[in-house]
Parts: structure tokens; C-alpha cells; sequence
């Protein structure tokens, strides 16, 4: 019996889908058109109880992006050089060129064209069990993942952030997001340099994957 899809494209995208920092195009402008694109096929994903409870907000203004990006590295000066100097220190060379091009990142953040924040209705309530956290971001996150291979699938590139949710509240005063709103994330858009992107090393499957019992 022949897949119903063209497996050596849909491989292809699902393992080349990449966090994309350093290979950003800063330049090049990004179309309203191609973002509404993309979260139109977000809205395909599963959730939760069918509550699509999602909003985005596509924060394209100069100041606005600036405002955010200093809220980002509010956290994420401090953040950063810690997590980089302990991967050093760990001899994890993979991990440490992530943090390298996390700390570029929070460095050209305002220039980004397009920054996504995604929103779900709702907030996870204090000392929330395991199942209420993971069934309220278990709604969201397959729409985030949808709208970065929609991307990747255009030619532009992303990475799910969270540092700026240190500073949600302040993020939520800028761009006027209700209260009742929870930010799950800040992605950075931008069409991509290049579309050439490699496979991530990672373990074999059968070393992660246990059957009937761990």
C-alpha cells in the first residue's frame, strides 16, 4: 500500500524544520498575507477538548518589536551567559553553539522583522496538577509546531522562545492582551538565508522508546 504523501518531502520538512537564530534574513520584509497563511493551517492542529481557545498576536511596529526585545533581554542577559558557560564547562559542544546563537539572538531581537506571540484563553491556576498544565499546553503547542513547518514549508524560518515570559505581564500592557490571556511563547519570523538545513544529531530511537513496561 503506497503513503499518502510524498514521504521523502514530508520527511525532509519534519526533520529540517530547524530553530533558526543566526540565518535570519533582517532585511527582507515579510507579507501580512504569508502569516495568515500560516496560522490558518495552525488552526488545523489539535486540541484539547475541541476549545480552539487560540489567539496570536503579530507584533510587526519597530518601537513595539524594540519594546519587546528589552524585555527579552532582561532576562535573557542574565539567563543566557549562565546557561552557555555551563554547557561549556560540560564539554557539550552541540549545546553550547545553541547558546551561542541564543545570546545572537538576543542581541538583533528588535530588528527581527516579525515577532508571533501565541496566546491561549485561560491560565494554568497555582499549584495546578501535572494533567491541568499539560492539557492546557498540550492545546496550544501542536498549532505553534504547525505554524513553524508552515513556515519552513515558505522559505522563512523561526524559534520558540520563553524568555520573555519572565516580563509576561509587562509584554500583556504593551500589546493591550487581556488578563484572562496566558503568552505561551515568542517566535521570531523572518525569511530564512538559505533553505539548506541539515538534520539535528540525536539519539537512536530505540535507546529513547520502550515497549509494554520502561
Amino acid at each position: 500500500m503506497s503513503a499518502p504523501f510524498d514521504l521523502s518531502v514530508t520527511d525532509e520538512l519534519l526533520s529540517t524544520t530547524r530553530a533558526v537564530r543566526r540565518r535570519l534574513d533582517l532585511d527582507r520584509p515579510v507579507e501580512r498575507d504569508v502569516i495568515l497563511d500560516c496560522i490558518r493551517l495552525s488552526q488545523q492542529a489539535p486540541t484539547g477538548g475541541n476549545q480552539q481557545g487560540w489567539s496570536w498576536v503579530v507584533v510587526t511596529d519597530p518601537g513595539k518589536r524594540k519594546a519587546l526585545a528589552e524585555l527579552y533581554s532582561a532576562s535573557g542577559d542574565v539567563y543566557l551567559p549562565q546557561a552557555h558557560a555551563a554547557a561549556v564547562e560540560q564539554g557539550n559542544g552541540q549545546t553550547v553553539r545553541v547558546y551561542d546563537s541564543a545570546m545572537f539572538l538576543n542581541d538583533i531581537l528588535a530588528d527581527v522583522p516579525v515577532h508571533v506571540i501565541p496566546c491561549m484563553q485561560g491560565r494554568i491556576p497555582e499549584n495546578a496538577d501535572n494533567a491541568t498544565a499539560a492539557s492546557m499546553y498540550g492545546s496550544i503547542f501542536p498549532a505553534v509546531w504547525s505554524f513553524q513547518i508552515a513556515l519552513r514549508s515558505r522559505g522563512l524560518g523561526s524559534t520558540l522562545t520563553t524568555i520573555h515570559l519572565f516580563q509576561e505581564a509587562e509584554a500583556a500592557k504593551l500589546l493591550g492582551i487581556p488578563d484572562d490571556f496566558s503568552q505561551v511563547g515568542l517566535l521570531p519570523v523572518a525569511y530564512t538565508k538559505g533553505s539548506d538545513f541539515k538534520h539535528a544529531k540525536r539519539p537512536d530511537p530505540e535507546s529513547i522508546t520502550h515497549f509494554d513496561s520502561w
